[in-house]
């Protein structure tokens, strides 16, 4: 087990932030640590892989590749599952489930590729031990991937369980929350240093249930996501309860308590309520100021520039609220060009009162510089789900924007 072939999957446009991260957690670089489409490549040992667990903020999962062969047929994938040795990662009272993905592959049926893969799985153990493990496919106890291309098909054992997004901590969530990896991916592409010995601040003015601002104040608090949480490699064979104990303890004497600069707030009062109660189940209740308000009018939260970042109401994902969302919602307020424009609104309201700060917006409008009126200083590509978005960099400078109108 030391020795292993780690496979972490990440949204697009996050795997050279995941693989910075994975090389602060692990300490490993150079062939030990790849970015590949989609994720990162790690050769690690298994305590490095429940490290991964607790510690990753971007990561969606931590598998182990256990198997990657040519195929041509559901046979060759019956093989190459009937090949691995199922029998050192879980035993015949588990419970377990195969999920296959593919690109491009030449099967008609990812359902009966599944179907193979799991009959082999079940045949090796009854070969083994006379006895075979059930599956489920609601709760299993083990998740085991196969991913297929064109001609080669990769068997991975998910040492996560539930994907690593569930914290554990947001049980009061709105609309369309935001995933609490991407979250962090918007802080780590921003430069938000939560460590530094005076963080600048960073306020979220469209907080929702607060998950930009409680993931910003867990990294200023030195909090491991994963502290509140259980994974699948608990109920692995290889799994050592004294290790799991000794590396959650270190990280929980890491934890801080010092003053951070931290804050949200959101138009919809519930919303805030949701938003402390969140943060209290996080840990994070004094580490991170909310307050009702609308993102039109709110004044910055410090005298000190800081960071506005944010994932604003659009149409694909809720309808807007605010002083514009009183005449117009969804996608009626990105398109608006009277003076109920939200964002040009917006890019007024912080040309005016935030200058010196840098605003991050994630959106899936690559227009919205000219909506806004502004000139981006960076973009990067994000996924929201499966909608393609840009987390747009603005710096503000005291002023009206050219050509907008004041709210």
């Amino acid at each position: 087990m030391n020795q292993l072939q780690l496979f972490l999957p990440c949204a697009a446009g996050v795997e050279g932030l995941l693989a910075d991260e994975v090389h602060a957690i692990t300490g490993l670089a150079g062939e030990d640590l790849l970015s590949g489409r989609g994720g990162v490549l790690v050769r690690a040992s298994w305590r490095d892989a429940m490290l991964l667990n607790l510690h990753s903020r971007l990561a969606q999962r931590v598998l182990v590749q256990l198997s990657h062969t040519p195929y041509r047929s559901e046979r060759d994938l019956y093989e190459a599952a009937s090949a691995v040795a199922w029998e050192i990662w879980f035993t015949t009272r588990q419970t377990f489930k195969i999920e296959v993905t593919a690109q491009h592959s030449p099967l008609k049926s990812l359902n009966f590729a599944a179907l193979k893969i799991k009959d082999a799985v079940a045949d090796r153990f009854r070969h083994k031990s006379g006895a075979r493990p059930d599956v489920n496919t609601q709760w299993p106890d083990i998740r085991i991937y196969a991913h297929l291309t064109t001609d080669m098909a990769t068997l991975y054992i998910d040492t996560s369980g539930e994907p690593l997004f569930k914290r554990g901590w947001r049980e009061d969530k709105g609309d369309a929350p935001l995933k609490e990896t991407l979250a962090a991916a918007m802080i780590a592409a921003s430069g938000w240093d939560g460590q530094a010995d005076e963080p600048v601040p960073l306020y979220d003015p469209c907080c929702g249930s607060g998950t930009i601002a409680i993931e910003a104040a867990q990294i200023a608090s030195n909090i491991a996501p994963g502290s509140l949480r259980r994974f699948a490699f608990e109920k692995m064979l290889p799994f050592q309860s004294h290790v799991w104990s000794a590396i959650k303890n270190e990280a929980e004497s890491c934890r801080t308590t010092r003053a951070t600069a931290v804050f949200g707030s959101d138009v919809a009062h519930r919303m805030v309520d949701f938003a402390e109660r969140n943060a209290q189940r996080a840990g994070v209740a004094q580490a991170v100021q909310f307050r009702g308000g609308d993102a039109l009018q709110r004044m910055p939260p410090s005298e000190t520039p800081g960071i506005l970042l944010l994932n604003p109401p659009y149409g694909e994902r809720i309808e807007a609220g605010g002083v514009a969302g009183q005449r117009a919602t969804g996608r009626e307020l990105a398109q608006a060009d009277d003076g109920g424009d939200f964002f040009s609104q917006l890019a007024t309201h912080w040309k005016k009162n935030y200058a010196g700060w840098s605003a991050w917006v994630l959106t899936p409008d690559l227009k919205l510089p000219g909506r806004m009126r502004l000139k981006e200083s960076r973009r990067v590509p994000m996924w929201n789900g499966p909608i393609e978005c840009r987390l747009f960099r603005f710096d503000m400078v005291k002023g009206s924007a050219r050509g907008t109108r004041a709210p």
